[in-house]
């Protein structure tokens, strides 16, 4: 009898800009459909605004911008994954903003690849690692590095 000692971990997929990202399962507290959010000025150009969600005042931030990719107009599939970070102060709840949700995928740890050493010409500090699936290449995402800690304290200031 053999026990098999790898460990997963499930990770909602999802789209942008045609690429696969994935971010842990246990980070995410929902998935919503994209709706008009409260322009708040003095944000990070990232920054689309703030959602009321059940009380709590919610800063949703597009992906696409955050990672320098070409802008998209938001349709019915784009979707706001709520997220919860950690950071230096504690803990903070974040909307992302993505083109679609793909599935939840179960990942052997020992299966995810570091992150290419790209140089200075691209940004990697939001990755995890990468993962293979169906001969596509996934972007496990950090979440707790999408915001350092400066944008963070300059967000929460502003509630």
């Amino acid at each position: 009898m053999t026990t098999d000692t790898r460990q997963q971990k499930q990770f909602l997929t999802f789209q942008l800009a045609g690429e696969a990202y994935g971010v842990d399962i246990l980070k995410v507290q929902e998935i919503r459909g994209w709706e008009p959010v409260r322009v708040i000025p003095n944000t990070p150009y990232f920054v689309k605004g703030v959602l009321n969600l059940r009380g709590a005042v919610v800063p949703i931030v597009d992906l696409r911008e955050r990672f320098g990719l070409e802008s998209a107009e938001y349709s019915q599939k784009t979707v706001v994954i709520v997220l919860s970070v950690k950071h230096s102060a504690g803990h903070f709840v974040i909307g992302v903003v993505a083109d679609a949700v793909s599935d939840v995928l179960d990942i052997d740890l020992d299966d995810i690849k570091k992150t290419p050493n790209f140089g200075t010409q691209i940004d990697t500090r939001y990755m995890q690692g990468m993962h293979v699936y169906k001969q596509s290449m996934i972007m496990l995402l950090d979440v707790d590095k999408l915001l350092n800690s400066d944008e963070v304290e300059s967000i929460d200031g502003l509630f």
